[in-house]
């Protein structure tokens, strides 16, 4: 059975002054227009603004819980204890700085803000946000995850029971093994590391396997070589086939990763 929502619509409509402590909910706002105005308090829980213009406002614990963003322009506006939870955002010009202030507390809802954000500024072709965004998604996500199996708070254990509880540990170890080895995606510098590990591994099997380990020349050589080996410039006769092939391959993945950061970086511009 379906019942009327009692959505309220409001068209080309504006703010002509501050507004305190009034209830806007359940209410579709088209070319909803306001500058310069302070809302302090306001409940829009439920609300789709389509279209709106939002310019240089100042929103002060306000209510946009399961709110729909959609081709809204809130250039200059800021946000300070407000709600998000489940909130949308399409096409929806909005300032960063909402990462940073106006995220929901639980990281399940963190993540999925973020995320959506991270949607809304590729649309825009705003990279710099959207960086900042992946960053937020990225933590929460690392958060929610560690929880998911470890925490003992009611509602991940009454959602993550037996082996869902074990499905996300398993999720949880391979997000932080990828995030050891290429930030999941972001962060050369941690790829950069992780080669450099690699090569700190070859060096020492060289000299354990195939050097006199009582010589410092044997420890700087093969420290020289290990690079060139790691590249396949040079192809040591007494290194075991199976070390080689875990190398080649190693190499392979890692220059699959850099060339994935590079086109990463350079679509979202």
């Amino acid at each position: 059975m379906l019942s009327d929502s009692h959505r309220v619509s409001q068209i080309d409509k504006m703010f002509d002054g501050d507004v305190s402590g009034e209830q806007f909910s359940n209410q579709l706002f088209v070319r909803l227009a306001a500058k310069g105005r302070r809302f302090t308090n306001v409940d829009f829980k439920y609300s789709i603004f389509d279209s709106c213009y939002l310019r240089n406002c100042v929103f002060d614990s306000c209510d946009f819980i399961g709110c729909r963003f959609v081709a809204t322009n809130f250039e200059g506006s800021a946000f300070s204890g407000c709600k998000f939870d489940y909130a949308t955002f399409e096409r929806t010009g909005v300032d960063s700085d909402i990462l940073s202030h106006s995220c929901p507390g639980h990281e399940n809802l963190k993540m999925r803000f973020a995320r959506t954000l991270r949607m809304n500024y590729q649309q825009l072709g705003d990279a710099k946000s959207v960086n900042k965004a992946i960053a937020v998604e990225l933590l929460a996500t690392e958060a929610h995850l560690h929880k998911a199996w470890s925490s003992t708070e009611s509602y991940y254990r009454r959602k993550y029971r037996g082996y869902k509880r074990f499905q996300m540990f398993n999720e949880w170890m391979a997000f932080k093994i990828l995030d050891f080895l290429w930030g999941n995606g972001e962060s050369a510098l941690k790829l950069l590391r992780a080669v450099v590990i690699a090569l700190l591994m070859i060096s020492m099997i060289d000299v354990i396997g195939f050097r006199d380990r009582n010589l410092l020349g044997s420890y700087t050589g093969a420290i020289a070589e290990a690079p060139q080996i790691f590249l396949g410039t040079i192809s040591s006769a007494s290194y075991p086939r199976l070390c080689l092939t875990f190398i080649t391959l190693f190499r392979l993945v890692a220059f699959g990763f850099l060339t994935a950061i590079i086109v990463k970086r350079f679509n979202r511009r």
